[in-house]
């Protein structure tokens, strides 16, 4: 009887694994940086979500993360399928899982992005020499556009941010940067041009206050990655769905107007290769 009962309770442990891995399965997980505030990361990419949900024929789950590390995690260890990652927070996960995550695509605008320098109007700073002495915010320091990009050219400058600048702060994402500037808790930021572009738009800031003085050369960035372990298959099909989103389709229209998008386009692990030498050339990769 007890051999009856031990036998029982392993197939009951077998059977309850194999229903979590399957429930696990028909959830398909997806996750951003944490560029801007979570109300607005859920408001930008669920319509993506139930565009993927249709696609895939399985539940699309979108779940902010509290900070881009966290992202890096997430897809590392295989606890989402799917994330939307900045250059640099690529970078960061293709060296801790060894090569293991694959770029599938990013968009037309990432292909040529840029970082912008901001001070209100009044400041007196035109250009980044007159950024020494003062106080200076960039976002996360893992952002691409919020810090390593701009972080490399002030150093192509002969700008040394912990050596010339009176106080670094990290506002830890693109809308509190354009805050902190506004508020007159730094005097100079740095922030992803499409963050600053959608400020302007909106009319959420008043350039007679605060404005641009300096717009950084182009850099391959963001991009939506899985991890190598996910089946070619399945990789192909999101791959396919991303690419399929066109203008033209007013659904469509307003997913990549969100994304703040004209199309999405294949890219290659080889895009980041620049990303990754300025990282280590600025201190920020060992």
């Amino acid at each position: 009887m007890k051999k009856l009962l031990s036998s029982f309770a392993c197939a009951c442990v077998v059977a309850i694994s194999a229903m979590t891995h399957v429930q696990a399965q028909t959830t398909f997980r997806v996750t951003t940086i944490p560029e801007e505030a979570a109300t607005e990361q859920i408001r930008k990419f669920t319509p993506l979500a139930n565009y993927l949900e249709k696609q895939l024929g399985m539940k699309v789950q979108f779940t902010p993360v509290t900070d881009y590390p966290a992202a890096v995690e997430s897809l590392v260890n295989k606890k989402v399928d799917l994330v939307w990652f900045g250059g640099f927070t690529f970078v960061q996960a293709s060296i801790r899982s060894g090569g293991k995550i694959v770029p599938l695509a990013q968009r037309e605008e990432d292909t040529k992005f840029q970082s912008v320098f901001i001070a209100k109007t009044n400041s007196g700073i035109k250009v980044l020499a007159d950024m020494k002495g003062k106080q200076v915010s960039f976002g996360s320091q893992s952002s691409t556009s919020g810090h390593l990009m701009p972080r490399s050219f002030l150093l192509q400058a002969n700008i040394d941010p912990e050596k010339d600048f009176k106080r670094v702060a990290y506002s830890g994402a693109h809308d509190a940067t354009i805050a902190s500037v506004v508020s007159g808790k730094v005097d100079a930021a740095a922030l992803d041009i499409t963050v600053w572009q959608k400020f302007v738009t909106e009319n959420k800031v008043n350039t007679q206050d605060v404005n641009v003085f300096f717009t950084t050369p182009s850099y391959f960035n963001y991009n939506w990655s899985v991890h190598a372990d996910m089946p070619m298959q399945q990789r192909e099909k999101i791959k396919a769905a991303l690419l399929a989103l066109s203008p033209a389709n007013p659904e469509h229209a307003e997913i990549l107007k969100l994304n703040r998008a004209t199309r999405y386009v294949p890219t290659t692990p080889e895009n980041y290769k620049g990303l990754e030498s300025a990282a280590r050339s600025a201190g920020l990769l060992q």
